[in-house]
């Protein structure tokens, strides 16, 4: 198991994302949306994500990035295709990572999740360890937060109308 220090996860890389603030008073982690994210689209750079979630991506160097000027996100997690592990924002911190979003009778869900972003697309399979360090942070955050398996849930279930991540390709069956 991972351990967590200070609302990190100790000896992975933390990259402190400015995309975050704190959450409201008397708001917690009970909910965990799992993402994917390619950047461009079914590409696999983990740098392209690396620099959109500390404001440094270059948008000239796609064209499809030029939609992104300007735009200020994060997620707590992001596991790259090898299935390392970076961290951007503290578990404690609200992570911009769901957007307009409910679940259940709450809406914002930034306020009261955990955003883990998987580097993939819904026409991909994921890796294999990618889901071996998925699994690792899940047991871990669900131990420490308290957050029940019924709490793990995809984008598409927070923002139906919006988002299809992680997607059909992702095998929810492989999360223990």
């Amino acid at each position: 198991m991972l351990v967590i220090n200070d609302h990190k996860i100790d000896g992975i890389d933390y990259i402190p994302s400015p995309n975050c603030e704190e959450r409201p008073k008397n708001f917690f982690p009970e909910i965990i949306v799992i993402h994917a994210i390619s950047l461009p689209k079914g590409k696999y750079i983990t740098k392209n994500i690396v620099d959109l979630f500390t404001n440094n991506l270059d948008i000239k160097l796609h064209s499809s990035f030029e939609s992104l000027d300007g735009v200020r996100v994060s997620a707590h997690i992001l596991i790259p295709r090898d299935g390392s592990i970076l961290q951007f924002v503290p578990f404690n911190k609200k992570a911009w990572h769901a957007g307009i979003s409910s679940f259940g009778k709450k809406t914002n869900c930034n306020d009261f999740s955990i955003g883990i972003e998987l580097e993939g697309s819904d026409h991909d399979d994921f890796d294999e360890r990618q889901y071996n360090s998925l699994n690792k942070i899940l047991v871990t955050l669900m131990e420490y937060y308290g957050i029940k398996k019924k709490d793990i849930v995809g984008h598409s279930d927070i923002a139906p109308d919006r988002k299809t991540d992680p997607g059909p390709r992702f095998d929810w069956n492989r999360i223990k």
